[in-house]
C-alpha cells in the first residue's frame, strides 16, 4: 500500500516505521531536522525489549505535491497543528484515498455523519475557523484510537515504550472493505487495529482519562501513579471523570469499563509524564482545546454543568498563556 504519514514525531515515527518495515511504500512529509535524518538515514525504531531496526526504504519530503496522490494518508500531529496543513493534504489524494486521523481528544469531525439533531456541528474548540472541515472531506476520514506510548529521541529516531492498539472505524460505524485493508496492512506490520462500529465511543474511554490526567499532571507536575495515590488529586480526576460521563451520555455513549477501572489502569502506568506536562516543561503549546475545550463546548451543546472540568482548563489556559508571552519552560528540578 502507498502510504504517506504528515509529521514523524512520536507516533508518526512509531507507526511509519513499523509499516515500513513491514514493506509498505512510505512517504514521510516532514521538515527540518527529522526531514534532514530520514532522508539520510532512514527512520529508526527501538523497539520496547531494546532491539533496534532502521527502515531505510522510505521517502522524505516536505513538498505534498512531490510525494503524490497515496492509497492511505495518515495525520499523525497534533490537533492544535492540523490547520496549519489541511489544505496541503488534497495534494496526497487520489480518487480513493482514506485519511486516517490520529490526533488525542474530540476530533474536529466528531459530528460528521454523525446522525441525530447535531449532525453536523461545527466544534469551534478544535476546528476554530472551520478551515479543516472544509479541507478534509468527511468521506475520506477513517477514525483512528492511538494507544502506544513512545517517544521521538532524537530526529528520526524513535523509541517504542508500551502498546501497539490503534482502533479504526468509518464515522458512520459501517463495515467497509477500506477499512478492512487498512486493518489489515497495520496487522501485518505487529499492530492491532480492530475495526469497531462505534468508533467514538473509543474516542471517549480513552479521552475519558487524558481531559483529566494530562492537565492535572501539567498543573501539578506530577505523574500519573503521583495523581492517582494522592487522594485529593484522584477525587478531582474522578469528579472531572463523572462529569465527562454524563456529557457522553447525552451523546448516546456508554463507557464499557467503569471510572474506578479507568483510573486503576492510568495508575498502573507508574512514573510517566504526560503528553501536556511534557509540553510544558518544554514550552511548546498544548493539546488544551482537543482535549479539554472540546469537551466543555459539548458540555454547553447538551446543557451539562462541568464546574471541576471548568476550572482546571480554565488554570491551564492561563498557565500555557504565560509560558507564550514569557518564551518560557517550567519544570521541577532537584535543588539537591
Amino acid at each position: 500500500m502507498k502510504i504517506a504519514i504528515v509529521g514523524a514525531g512520536a507516533i508518526g515515527g512509531y507507526v511509519g516505521a513499523k509499516l515500513a518495515l513491514a514493506g509498505e511504500d512510505m512517504t514521510f512529509i516532514v521538515r527540518g531536522e527529522n526531514l534532514s535524518a530520514i532522508r539520510k538515514n532512514g527512520i529508526k525504531l527501538i523497539d520496547n525489549d531494546g532491539s533496534e531496526h532502521v527502515a531505510g526504504n522510505v521517502k522524505a519530503t516536505d513538498d505534498y505535491a512531490e510525494a503524490g496522490a497515496q492509497d492511505l494518508v495518515i495525520l499523525a500531529m497534533k490537533a492544535h497543528q492540523v490547520e496549519a496543513v489541511c489544505g496541503e493534504v488534497e495534494k496526497l489524494c487520489g480518487p480513493e484515498t482514506a485519511i486516517v486521523t490520529m490526533q488525542n481528544g474530540i476530533p474536529f469531525w466528531y459530528f460528521h455523519r454523525h446522525g441525530g439533531t447535531l449532525q453536523g456541528t461545527h466544534l469551534k474548540s478544535v476546528d476554530p475557523t472551520g478551515k479543516i472541515q472544509k479541507a478534509i472531506p468527511a468521506e475520506r476520514i477513517i477514525g483512528c484510537v492511538v494507544y502506544p506510548a513512545s517517544e521521538l529521541v532524537a530526529p528520526g529516531v524513535v523509541r517504542h515504550i508500551a502498546g501497539e492498539r490503534f482502533p479504526i472505524g468509518e464515522l458512520d460505524g459501517a463495515e467497509t472493505e477500506r477499512s478492512g485493508k487498512i486493518s489489515d496492512c497495520f496487522n501485518n506490520a505487529g499492530l492491532k487495529a480492530p475495526v469497531l462500529d462505534n468508533i467514538r465511543s473509543e474516542i471517549w474511554l480513552k479521552l475519558w482519562g487524558n481531559l483529566t490526567f494530562n492537565p492535572i499532571s501539567a498543573l501539578s507536575h506530577s505523574t500519573l501513579v503521583d495523581i492517582c495515590r494522592f487522594p485529593l488529586t484522584r477525587d478531582l480526576a474522578a469528579s472531572m471523570m463523572l462529569e465527562a460521563q454524563e456529557i457522553a451520555k447525552k451523546l448516546g455513549i456508554e463507557f464499557r469499563v467503569g471510572l474506578e477501572r479507568r483510573i486503576a489502569g492510568a495508575e498502573k502506568i507508574g512514573r510517566h509524564k504526560t503528553s501536556m506536562l511534557v509540553d510544558i516543561e518544554a514550552g511548546r503549546p498544548t493539546e488544551i482545546d482537543a482535549l479539554v475545550g472540546s469537551v466543555l463546548e459539548l458540555a454547553r451543546l447538551t446543557g451539562t454543568p462541568t464546574p471541576h472540568i471548568d476550572a482546571v482548563y480554565a488554570l491551564v489556559k492561563l498557565l500555557a498563556k504565560t509560558i507564550e508571552q514569557e518564551h518560557g519552560t517550567l519544570r521541577v528540578l532537584n535543588a539537591a
